[in-house]
C-alpha cells in the first residue's frame, strides 16, 4: 500500500493559506519575523494541528520547536524532515513554511492510512532561520548542530536593542538549559527552489545534490560629517565615494567569475542620515556566493583587496569583517538517493541541482546524512510579497518527501 501513498495537497495548500493569514501584509505576504508575536501565534497553530494529529510537541532551549510521532521502536534514530515559520519583513507565503507543513502533511497522510514505522518521524521547526530579525541566518539550527555556541545566539540583538534570550523568555521558552540532540537518522527538507531554473525548464521537481558556499561582509567607512552646502568637494571626507568605487569594481569582480557568482548589497546604510549633511558614517553589507570553491574564495579575497585600496585612495578609516558564513555542502548520497529513487518512482520530472540560497539543511548536515528537494516558484520570486507556487507541485514535492521518507523510517536498520 505504500508504494501508491499520496498525501492530501487540498489540505496542504489549506494549510498553507491559513498560515499565511498570520502576519499578513497588505499585498500579500507575510511578516512573521523570528520570536515575534506573529511568529509564536504561527508556532501555536502548528503545535495545535500536531497534537490533533497524535503528536507531542517539544521546545527546546533556543527556540527549536520539534513535533514526534512515534515509532514502533521508539529507541531508534528519529527521520526528520522540517524547515521554519519565521519569515523576511516582506516575505511570501511559502518560504520555509511548505516544508514545515509539508512535513505535518507526511504525519498527517501517514496517520489515515495507518502506515506505521519503525523509525520515529520529527518535524523541525528552526528558530530565526532568515535572520532579518536577529542577525544569524539559521540561527537555531546552527546551535543545535553545534556549529554556534547558544550563549552567543541569546546575546544577537534586534535593532530595537532586544535579544534573543529576552524574547525566548518573553514567549515563556526556557532558556538556560544546554540543547540536546537527538540522534537522527536522516534528514530531509523540501523547499520552494527561490529561482527560477525549475520553471525555466518545466520540472516539477530539483533534486538537490548540495549548497554553494556563502557569506555576508559588513563594511564600515568613518567620514567627517559637514554642511552639504558650504563644504567644497574636496575638502571633504565623504565615505560615499568609496562605495562609488567598490560597486562598479565589485559588479565586476562578480561578472569575472562566471554566471554561477552572486553579488548582493542588501544594506546601506549612512549616518546621521539627514539630506543636507556629508555622512560621517557609511555601513553596507556585501553577501557573496558561489557554487566552486576556489571562485568563491578569489571573489572574496578581490573584495577585501578593493575595500582597502579604496579606503587608501581617498585617506578615510574603515574595515571589512565577516559577519556570516556557510561553507558549500554536499549533501549524504544515501539521503539523495532516497530522493531520486521517490522522484522516479512518482514519474515526476526532475533534474538535479546545487542551491543557490542557505537552508538549515546547511547545518543539519554536518552531523546527520540530510537532502533536500526543491518544487518551481512563480517567476522564481522568493523574499517577496508575491512568492507564488502551484498546489499541485507543491503537492508533488510533498508525495517526493512522504516516499523518500517512508525510505529510511521502515528499514530498522540504524
Amino acid at each position: 500500500m505504500t508504494s501508491v501513498l499520496r498525501v492530501n495537497g487540498d489540505r496542504l495548500w489549506s494549510r498553507l493559506m491559513q498560515m499565511a493569514e498570520i502576519g499578513a501584509t497588505a499585498h500579500g505576504g507575510c511578516n512573521r519575523q523570528a520570536l515575534t508575536d506573529a511568529d509564536m501565534d504561527g508556532r501555536k497553530l502548528l503545535a495545535r494541528w500536531a497534537e490533533a494529529a497524535g503528536c507531542r510537541v517539544r521546545v527546546d532551549a533556543v527556540g527549536n520547536m520539534f513535533v514526534r510521532r512515534p515509532g514502533l521502536e521508539e529507541a531508534l534514530p528519529v527521520v526528520m524532515t522540517g524547515s521554519h515559520l519565521d519569515t523576511q519583513p516582506t516575505g511570501g507565503k511559502f518560504d520555509g513554511v511548505y516544508g514545515v507543513l509539508a512535513g505535518l502533511e507526511v504525519i498527517e497522510s501517514l496517520n489515515e492510512h495507518a502506515v506505521a514505522t519503525r523509525h520515529p518521524i520529527e518535524l523541525s521547526v528552526w528558530c530565526n532561520e532568515e535572520g532579518s530579525r536577529f542577525p544569524m541566518a539559521m540561527m537555531g539550527s546552527a546551535v543545535w548542530s553545534g556549529r554556534l555556541a547558544l550563549d552567543a545566539a541569546y546575546a544577537l540583538t534586534d535593532r530595537a536593542g532586544l535579544s534573543v534570550r529576552q524574547e525566548l523568555q518573553r514567549a515563556g521558552i526556557a532558556t538556560g538549559s544546554p540543547v540536546q540532540r537527538q540522534a537522527v537518522k536522516a534528514s530531509f527538507e523540501v523547499h520552494i527552489e527561490q529561482g527560477p531554473v525549475l520553471e525555466q525548464k518545466s520540472k516539477t521537481i530539483g533534486v538537490v545534490t548540495g549548497v554553494q558556499h556563502m557569506s555576508r561582509h559588513e563594511v564600515v567607512v568613518e567620514g567627517q560629517e559637514a554642511h552639504a552646502g558650504p563644504t567644497p568637494m574636496d575638502m571633504r571626507r565623504d565615505p560615499i565615494r568609496v562605495l562609488a568605487d567598490l560597486l562598479p569594481a565589485l559588479y565586476a569582480a562578480a561578472a569575472q567569475r562566471g554566471k554561477d557568482a552572486r553579488l548582493t548589497f542588501g544594506f546601506i546604510e549612512t549616518l546621521p542620515g539627514s539630506p543636507n549633511t556629508v555622512p560621517g558614517r557609511l555601513r553596507f553589507t556585501v553577501d557573496i556566493r558561489h557554487p566552486d570553491a576556489g571562485q568563491y574564495g578569489a571573489l572574496r579575497e578581490e573584495m577585501n583587496q578593493l575595500v582597502f585600496a579604496a579606503l587608501a585612495r581617498h585617506s578615510l578609516k574603515g574595515d571589512i569583517r565577516c559577519v556570516w558564513e556557510a561553507p558549500g555542502v554536499t549533501f549524504d548520497s544515501d539521503c539523495v538517493a532516497a530522493m531520486r529513487g521517490a522522484t522516479a518512482a512518482l514519474g515526476f520530472d526532475a533534474m538535479e541541482m546545487v542551491s543557490g540560497a542557505g537552508h538549515d539543511s546547511c547545518n543539519v548536515s554536518a552531523v546527520v546524512p540530510t537532502a533536500m528537494v526543491f518544487v518551481p516558484c512563480a517567476g522564481g520570486l522568493s523574499h517577496n510579497e508575491a512568492e507564488n507556487a502551484q498546489p499541485s507541485d507543491l503537492a508533488a514535492g510533498a508525495d517526493v518527501l512522504l516516499h523518500a521518507m517512508l525510505t529510511m523510517a521502515i528499514d530498522a536498520k540504524k
